[in-house]
C-alpha cells in the first residue's frame, strides 16, 4: 500500500477549483428557486456572465 506523504505535496488545480465554486453555487441557487427550473436568465445571473462580458469588453 502506498501512502502520500505527509508534508503539504497537494496540487491544487485552480480551474478545477473555480468550477467546483460555480456548480455549488449553482446548487444553492437551484435548491433557493421556487421555479422547477432555473431560467437561462438566472443562471447568466449566478455565474456573473454579464459581469464577464463587460470586463472583458473593457
Amino acid at each position: 500500500m502506498h501512502v502520500a506523504p505527509v508534508g503539504g505535496t497537494a496540487v491544487q488545480d485552480h480551474v478545477a477549483l473555480a468550477e467546483i465554486e460555480l456548480c455549488g453555487e449553482l446548487i444553492i441557487a437551484a435548491s433557493a428557486a421556487r421555479e422547477d427550473r432555473l431560467s437561462l436568465e438566472s443562471i447568466d445571473e449566478v455565474l456573473r456572465v454579464a459581469e464577464e462580458r463587460d470586463t472583458s469588453a473593457e
